[in-house]
């Protein structure tokens, strides 16, 4: 097991990362500190490790809810759920919930644990790729709005993250890829030495082999921790981790939270940033080629297939970063070096959109 530490002062946590975490009951029993725990799951996920993770737990109050599975589900209906499941079992303020399953089930449990008696104690136990490197690290807890994703949340970081990568062991292919997205994200936007390493080794991560998954799942959290501890509520650096999101967010919105998963709406949106970012004139055509070509290759769409472009515009404009001064985006100025900035005028993002192939 190796463990890091996201330094936030009083709020600080390890994030441990390992094999066959779920049933170490020793580490279980130091990471929940709560007497009454409810463990959050869903449908897929229960089956496989629920059962494990209440063993460990055994000396604790332990109670389950077992939510459907799936992005559709990532409702003030389903918060709804865990704090009257909470209520009910006449929970304290000392209680803990431990989120055990992928994104959804890490970001709606933990924003129930945000606003449950003015916020409890939560684990996250991350059983997907994409939760293992992005959303179980750096405390950001939302339910999606019919009309924009993550758009009610909190920040509000866990006490503990466990991240068991034996789990990626059931992880379905296009689960992983999703995962991926993210892992090429951290090497976009601020480390090229990891992008490199992906194409050098984007095989042998689709091939879940151990060595290349424990490499990128470490790499990948060091990155988040440590621009978590420098800018822990997106006022600077942060927001350079929403690289494709905004592209991303709005075709999961347009998709109805169902068509698309997280990570492949972010590859998508990865190219088209890319892409925004050639047309201005940072990102060679030679760069946007590789960036294209690795999310390829990890098994991940590139393109937007079917999607019209005033109203990813219209989706858009709903995103959490525009502000008074407009809609903003993550662009590249080159692999590895990432900017915030101003969008450009509604027609070269109209032109990018149609994927129209415009010069710089």
């Amino acid at each position: 097991m190796q463990t890091l530490e996201l330094s936030l002062g009083e709020r600080s946590y390890p994030i441990h990362i390992g094999s066959g975490l779920i049933s170490d009951s020793a580490l279980l029993e130091r990471s929940v500190a709560a007497e009454q725990v409810l463990i959050v799951t869903n449908e897929t996920v229960a089956p496989l490790y629920l059962e494990r993770l209440e063993r460990g737990l055994r000396t604790r109050n332990t109670a389950a809810l077992v939510l459907p599975d799936g992005e559709q589900y990532k409702t003030l209906d389903t918060f709804s759920r865990i704090v009257d499941r909470l209520i009910e079992l006449r929970f304290h303020r000392d209680a803990c919930v431990v989120a055990l399953g992928g994104g959804v089930v890490g970001d709606v449990a933990g924003y129930a644990a945000a606003s449950y008696q003015r916020g409890i104690a939560y684990v996250q136990v991350p059983t997907t790729l994409l939760a293992q490197v992005d959303s179980s690290v750096g405390g950001k807890t939302a339910v999606n709005h019919p009309s924009a994703k993550n758009m009610i949340g909190a920040f509000h970081q866990p006490v503990s993250v466990l991240i068991d990568t034996d789990t990626l062991g059931t992880l379905p292919g296009r689960e992983l890829a999703a995962g991926i997205a993210e892992i090429v994200k951290y090497g976009l936007i601020l480390d090229p030495e990891l992008f490199g390493w992906l194409e050098n080794n984007i095989e042998r991560l689709t091939a879940l082999e151990a060595p290349a998954l424990a490499h990128a799942v470490r790499r990948s959290c060091g990155i988040k921790a440590a621009v978590v501890a420098e800018d822990e509520r997106e006022q600077g650096k942060r927001a350079l981790l929403n690289l494709g999101h905004t592209f991303g967010h709005a075709l999961e919105t347009l998709g109805g939270y169902g068509k698309w998963l997280h990570g492949e709406a972010v590859a998508t949106g990865t190219v088209l940033a890319a892409e925004t970012s050639r047309r201005l004139g940072w990102l060679s055509a030679d760069d946007c080629r590789r960036i294209e070509d690795l999310l390829r290759r990890a098994g991940l769409p590139v393109r937007a297939e079917g999607v019209d472009a005033d109203d990813m515009l219209e989706a858009m404009a709903l995103d959490k970063k525009t502000g008074r001064d407009g809609l903003r985006l993550v662009l590249l100025t080159a692999i590895g070096e990432a900017v915030v900035t101003a969008a450009p005028e509604r027609e070269v993002l109209l032109e990018v959109l149609r994927g129209e192939r415009g010069t710089a």
